[in-house]
């Protein structure tokens, strides 16, 4: 299909794959295998998915990838409230993570509402 890394929302989740990655490291060492595992799950499949779906031959199938992507953001949403609610984040990083999310979570809507308008 195309080069997933030409696609802005790619680009974006990517990065937020890379900021949670590093603010994670601060978090208690009893959360690395609960909500920093979650964390890092949740959020590296949003990028992967998108990745994924780009590879497939129908635009449903990207279409269906995509969504798959929209699901672990919601995922990942939930677990920076409560990273912020476990006083883990500030309300600084809450916010500016939150705002991205938001963001990307657009975009991804729109991608998705692009490529079934084309079947």
């Amino acid at each position: 299909m195309q080069d997933y890394r030409k696609l802005t929302v790619w680009n974006r989740s990517h990065q937020l794959v890379l900021d949670l990655y590093k603010l994670v490291n601060l978090f208690p060492k009893e959360e690395q295998f609960g909500l920093i595992s979650q964390i890092k799950r949740a959020v590296s499949s949003i990028p992967a998915n998108i990745a994924e779906g780009c590879g497939r031959n129908s635009n449903k199938d990207f279409a269906q990838f995509l969504n798959i992507a929209l699901g672990s953001l919601n995922e990942v949403t939930y677990f920076i409230l409560l990273a912020k609610d476990l006083k883990y984040i500030n309300i600084e990083d809450y916010s500016k993570l939150t705002d991205e999310c938001n963001e990307i979570k657009a975009m991804l809507i729109s991608l998705i509402k692009k490529i079934r308008e084309k079947n």
